[in-house]
């Protein structure tokens, strides 16, 4: 398996897999401890999440990204929060309902000391997600009914559970541009997945 860093933000990082889907997995720091998000396993990963603190659990924010939790969980010895509504103990973060659906269930993560927004799957930066205009997309599914009230957190940076995150003074902006445009755009984004899926 091939992997590529990412989003390394203030001793935090993610691995991106190199592969059609674009899964990425993110360790995030604070005070000496590490929490893992939406985790798929790769080679000497392990060692540089184990170098930036004690890891403190295994938090899956979108219930189909079982990915590689459970193990990641077990081998670290911590806990594993599935699809947390609520408070976790102990985490910088809160814990946001994006989509609460029996087919359906994304928690998105905002850590609002360094302005970070993460999901697991209502946002994304690979071709399917994105229109040509777009630094950033919501997912095809959720363009209809996309969740608006995420650009009033007015991130930093948006970490993504397919791609690369997007960081910077122009974050916020780019995010508020792809909610308010997602349901116009559904049929250039529509198009300019089929157009990347025949290549």
């Amino acid at each position: 398996m091939e992997i590529r860093v990412v989003d390394e933000v203030d001793g935090s990082f993610g691995w991106l897999v190199r592969e059609t889907l674009g899964r990425t997995s993110h360790a995030l720091a604070s005070g000496g401890r590490v929490w893992l998000v939406d985790p798929v396993d790769a080679p000497g990963v392990e060692e540089r999440v184990r170098a930036l603190g004690e890891p403190a659990g295994v938090l899956q924010l979108l219930d189909r990204h079982a990915r590689d939790c459970v193990a990641w969980a077990s081998r670290l010895g911590v806990p594993h929060h599935v699809v947390p509504f609520g408070p976790v103990p102990g985490v910088p973060f809160e814990f946001l309902p994006v989509v609460d659906r029996r087919v359906w269930r994304e928690t998105a993560l905002w850590w609002p000391e360094r302005r970070l927004l993460a999901c697991g799957d209502a946002l994304g930066t690979i071709g399917y997600f994105r229109s040509r205009r777009e630094a950033i997309g919501v997912h095809p599914l959720l363009r209809l009914r996309p969740p608006r009230w995420l650009a009033a957190l007015e991130p930093e940076h948006v970490l993504c559970g397919h791609g690369e995150g997007v960081h910077g003074p122009g974050t916020a902006e780019a995010l508020a541009d792809a909610l308010a445009h997602a349901r116009r755009r559904l049929p250039a984004a529509l198009l300019g997945a089929v157009r990347r899926v025949r290549r």
